[in-house]
């Protein structure tokens, strides 16, 4: 091969892979985010929706969370949260698979992600369909997705959900069930998220099965953790320390092959009411 014609061709050969390589050796780093939003009813008084949404929106965008789960999120909150046109979402109602009840929808910066493939099963035995699993009081479900980041192209897994406030078996079931889709959707090398409110506090067998195979954010954390230890509030903006029982309950849960540089228990009010019963849980987090 002539010397020159050998040279060029090396040389954008060079070109074309060396960014490529470099692509995949960039760290992703990402604000990530579980919150419970408290579902739309009227009984909620004062702490309705319609007198909290745009507290909700506005803790989203000044946190600039990229990648957030919401539970008990009901169609017509959905569509205000949509509102927030930087963000697209996966998810389904869980009573019939489209919009009706509860979503625990994934929202995320739709210039900076890119949803590869997304789903939804239900926490039961037969979790291909709308089903009540075990000793659940409700219809529970696990949104999922795989992502890309756009920038460095890199590949994660988000799963989302909302565990049963009664049913004991269908906790530590639905953490099995969870554990066990993570592995037939992703591989080893694949960071994995599990966010959610799990209704379990880490004394429970159900939050004793994910971190068998999984890390609690709040415990691997580079910084030193930010907030209270308590995730749930029930709108008591002077008394929850005192009043509520429930103590952390939401969870950001993470594999081997993510690195948590910080986490935060947000207590964002405004005029001494809270945006929500629950306080988002927030992490930095880099692979």
């Amino acid at each position: 091969m002539n010397r020159n014609l050998f040279t060029r061709t090396t040389v954008i050969l060079l070109y074309i892979f060396i960014p490529l390589f470099t692509i995949g050796q960039k760290k992703t780093t990402l604000n990530i985010a579980t919150f419970n939003i408290r579902l739309n009813t009227a009984s909620d008084k004062e702490n309705a929706w319609p007198n909290r949404k745009e507290m909700v929106k506005d803790l989203v965008q000044y946190h600039d969370l990229d990648i957030f789960g919401v539970q008990e999120a009901l169609a017509v909150q959905m569509a205000d949260l949509s509102e927030m046109s930087q963000y697209s979402h996966v998810g389904v109602g869980r009573d019939d698979g489209k919009t009706g009840g509860e979503y625990s929808a994934i929202f995320y910066k739709n210039k900076k992600y890119q949803v590869i493939k997304s789903g939804t099963f239900w926490l039961s035995p037969t979790p291909e369909k709308p089903s009540k699993g075990w000793d659940a009081a409700y219809i529970r479900i696990c949104t999922w997705a795989q992502f890309r980041d756009k920038a460095t192209g890199k590949i994660f897994f988000m799963f989302n959900t909302h565990f049963d406030n009664e049913g004991v078996q269908a906790r530590e079931n639905a953490a099995k069930m969870i554990l066990e889709k993570i592995k037939l959707l992703s591989n080893a090398s694949s960071p994995v998220f599990i966010t959610g409110d799990f209704n379990s506090d880490p004394s429970t067998s159900a939050y004793g099965t994910i971190v068998s195979a999984f890390s609690d954010s709040k415990l691997i954390s580079k910084a030193k953790p930010y907030g209270p230890e308590k995730t749930f509030n029930n709108f008591k903006y002077h008394t929850y320390t005192t009043e509520v029982e429930e103590g952390r309950i939401d969870f950001i849960f993470v594999n081997k092959n993510v690195q948590v540089q910080k986490y935060a228990v947000l207590t964002d009010s405004k005029e001494l009411r809270f945006p929500s019963d629950h306080f988002p849980v927030v992490c930095e987090v880099s692979f």
